[in-house]
């Protein structure tokens, strides 16, 4: 996403192209924003018990990516082939990190009280 754009829209297999036409900027963008994600998350795994608000931030950012994707395909902005290119990619990561959350807020709870 943020070394080419273009070749990143129109390669994959994510039918980018149901979202529109390509907009550079707007893919630099996110790309720049799932890369702090993936940083982010590689920190939480580095520091388990000082991670709660990073964890937090990439939960509500994935699961918010995730539910827009789900609002469009049931809208019918999306086609519904969507269901099964988002799944792997954009809701199951979404699912994983929502499961966790209540086990990272009880450790949390747990390291704050000792």
């Amino acid at each position: 996403m943020l070394a080419s754009a273009s070749n990143w829209f129109h390669t994959l297999p994510i039918d980018a192209t149901d979202t529109g036409p390509l907009n550079t900027h707007f893919v630099h963008d996110l790309g720049l924003v799932f890369t702090l994600a993936g940083i982010g998350a590689l920190w939480c795994g580095y520091k388990l018990k000082d991670c709660i608000e990073v964890h937090l931030g990439i939960t509500f950012f994935i699961s918010g990516h995730a539910l827009i994707h789900i609002f469009e395909i049931l809208s019918g902005a999306l086609p519904q082939s969507h269901w099964l290119i988002d799944f792997p990619l954009i809701t199951f990561p979404a699912i994983l990190l929502l499961s966790i959350t209540p086990i990272m807020l009880k450790n949390n709870l747990l390291h704050e009280n000792v």
